[in-house]
């Protein structure tokens, strides 16, 4: 994902920063507890194809 767009994303629910996990091909937003999908290198931010996030992906 390029960094420069990523830098521009904001998470739909919270309008708060996104990162990106290249592993699990993802842009998860911590304030909203959701990790929204990439696919195909395009950023899926709609609330219902997010999935949430448990407490042991947030570090808590």
């Amino acid at each position: 994902m390029d960094t420069r767009l990523l830098e521009l994303l904001v998470c739909p629910v919270t309008k708060g920063p996104l990162t990106y996990d290249r592993d699990k091909q993802e842009l998860a937003s911590r304030s909203a507890r959701l990790a929204y999908p990439v696919r195909d290198g395009i950023p899926i931010l709609l609330e219902n194809e997010a999935r949430t996030l448990s407490d042991e992906e947030l570090g808590l």
